[in-house]
């Protein structure tokens, strides 16, 4: 099946939002995450659910049909492989490969994909820690949770980040927080609940903002 790059990307997006809402994606979310207007929005669903690429009622929301799904998790793949490429062979660093990706994903080769996935060695994560769909778009997840709901004195690892924002990535590389590195919280603090954490043998602050955005994995 034919589809533009916006439609392609609408799949995604409703892909990402219905991990969070399986019950439905509404209009107003995929408007905010997309930057689209909602009449936009609507219209948009109206076509994709012509195509029979999602299930989609008004005031109820859409969710992915089979082949929606399936083109969704094609795009994250061609995405997050791009993102290893960038990172490991071009000296790009996290912060930098979101937008290129995003214009990378939409190459329609899958000869081009298989040899990438073979170059890189299968990887299974991208360089935010998020897991890769194999060919047949199996997608295998980590278990984890986000650093704030941490209990205190839990070893940890850093297993993915939930905000890809550059300026954010940036203060991560600043305080050297990468991914599988090592992380406990050693003290919440009442009054703001920032952290004073243990980072590969440092110990620091963060705020909560922060550890409400970085994911980590039970040691």
């Amino acid at each position: 099946m034919d589809l533009s790059f916006v439609e392609e990307n609408y799949l995604k997006a409703i892909y990402q939002l219905q991990l969070e809402t399986p019950q439905g994606v509404s209009t107003t979310s995929i408007a905010e995450l997309t930057k689209t207007k909602p009449a936009s929005v609507s219209d948009m669903l109206k076509k994709l659910s012509n195509k029979a690429l999602i299930h989609y009622k008004k005031y109820q929301g859409a969710t992915l049909s089979e082949s929606g799904m399936n083109i969704a998790l094609l795009v994250i793949r061609k995405h997050r492989l791009w993102e290893v490429f960038l990172v490991k062979h071009l000296n790009f660093t996290w912060s930098e490969v979101h937008e290129v990706a995003e214009q990378l994903e939409h190459i329609d080769s899958a000869l081009l994909i298989s040899r990438l996935d073979q170059f890189l060695g299968y990887p299974k994560q991208d360089p935010h820690g998020d897991p890769i769909p194999d060919a047949e778009g199996n997608i295998k997840d980590i278990p984890k949770i986000l650093l704030s709901e941490l209990k205190v004195n839990t070893p940890s690892v850093i297993a993915a980040v939930k905000e890809n924002n550059p300026l954010f990535l940036q203060y991560l590389d600043k305080i050297k927080a990468s991914i599988n590195a090592d992380i406990m919280i050693k003290e919440r603090i009442p009054f703001d609940n920032s952290l004073e954490i243990i980072l590969s043998d440092r110990t620091l602050y963060i705020s909560e903002e922060v550890a409400k955005n970085i994911y980590v994995s039970e040691k």
